[in-house]
Order: C-alpha cells, then sequence, then structure tokens
C-alpha cells in the first residue's frame, strides 16, 4: 500500500500528464453523455459508458507511472 502512495506522489512524466488530461476528458465526455437529460439511444448510452470507463482507466494508469530513473 505504501508504494502505490509513493507512486501516486512521485512527479509524472510529461507523456503521462498529457495522457491524463486526455483520459479525464474521456471520462467527462461519457458521463456527460450517460447523464443526458434527454433520451439518448441504447447503442450512445452503451458507447458513452465505455468511453468513460476507457477514461477513466488511463487517466489511473498516467497517474501512476513514474519516471525511469536507470536511464
Amino acid at each position: 500500500m505504501k508504494n502505490i502512495v509513493n507512486r501516486v506522489s512521485a512527479p509524472t512524466p510529461k507523456f503521462f500528464k498529457v495522457l491524463r488530461t486526455i483520459g479525464l476528458a474521456l471520462a467527462a465526455v461519457g458521463g456527460t453523455i450517460l447523464a443526458a437529460p434527454v433520451a439518448l439511444p441504447v447503442v450512445v448510452t452503451t458507447i458513452g459508458g465505455y468511453v468513460a470507463v476507457a477514461g477513466s482507466v488511463l487517466t489511473a494508469a498516467s497517474q501512476l507511472t513514474i519516471p525511469n530513473d536507470s536511464e
């Protein structure tokens, strides 16, 4: 558990900061589609769910990435 806390608080490489931002945007778009106040087709809401999950996973994986100091 301590290793995860250290990874989250460690600096994130620039490439993964960009990926994290993209993941946050995808999660927001998917959440907006799921929370739309109008009735949307089932296909659209299903895709919105997948986009939200993909964005969340991308964000979490990018946040836990740390620089490789062995190079």
